[in-house]
């Protein structure tokens, strides 16, 4: 299909794209295109404008300062899988981001257009809730760090305010074992579920890929882990709190099983 009739805009600056968007309650944040053109071919959205940010300089980078690794938000999920600088300090989100679609989106689209559209289907929201990221939002009031635990509020919602955009992704330095798991029916497509497993010492994060309205964590499991039990016993607590939905893909209880099988496979790579 094709979409309805809009206005395309190309800011130059971060503050000139706030400006644009603050000024028209209908203008969408267009970055590299992968979340929110196909859900306008389909007439699920409709703005009046696009606000295309896809050429501000200075928003695509990879940085380490203070244990903390930084990455622009307009930064190609290609050099979030092939970067150097993850793979050392960030392994798990270097690992998500070489799932995500196929080399043509992955050279296209971008770490902060994947995490604000807060499709609780993708790879990357929920390694970085995994990961304990914060996100660096700015609008006209000045700047806000929303913590990646506070940001997905619903389907396809998240923290950010209308008038705002999503600049940097900060991730806490994580060196220790890992593991992500994803079942697709094509390499490509959407998880039916997946899981993003990153080791803290004897502790774990574990946040589940479409097992429920928004990327969520698997706390049954983790509390498991802590208190000592195994890895079969706490992976299969994986789904408790969740609401896999059924759909043409997979029926909730074949999801829940999958959270299982993978939060298990996940948790052996990172050395449980």
């Amino acid at each position: 299909m094709i979409p309805p009739a809009f206005t395309y805009l190309r800011p130059t600056s971060v503050e000139e794209a706030i400006a644009l968007i603050a000024a028209d309650e209908d203008a969408k944040v267009l970055a590299g295109g992968h979340s929110l053109l196909p859900i306008m071919k389909l007439r699920l959205a409709a703005p009046t404008a696009l606000v295309d940010i896809g050429r501000i300089e200075g928003l695509s980078y990879v940085r380490e300062a203070a244990d903390v690794v930084s990455i622009g938000a307009l930064t190609r999920h290609h050099d979030v899988a092939t970067s150097s600088l993850l793979a050392e300090l960030v392994p798990l989100l270097a690992e998500a981001a070489s799932f995500v679609g196929d080399p043509q989106v992955r050279h296209r689209g971008t770490i902060g257009g994947s995490i604000v559209h807060g499709d609780p289907a993708s790879d990357l929201p929920a390694a970085i809730l995994a990961l304990d990221a914060s996100l660096v939002l700015v609008g006209p009031t000045g700047t806000r760090v929303v913590p990646a635990s506070q940001f997905f509020l619903g389907f396809l919602e998240t923290a950010t305010a209308p008038d705002e955009i999503l600049t940097e992704i900060q991730v806490p330095v994580a060196t220790g074992g890992f593991g992500f798991e994803k079942f697709t029916r094509r390499a490509q497509d959407w998880a039916i579920v997946g899981v993003a497993c990153q080791r803290r010492g004897d502790d774990v994060a574990v946040a589940l890929v479409n097992m429920a309205p928004t990327p969520v964590r698997a706390s049954a499991t983790e509390a498991a882990i802590s208190a000592g039990q195994g890895l079969d016993a706490a992976a299969a607590l994986s789904h408790e709190g969740t609401d896999p939905v059924s759909d043409q893909s997979a029926s909730s209880e074949y999801r829940r099983h999958l959270a299982h099988v993978l939060t298990a496979r996940a948790l052996a790579k990172a050395g449980f």
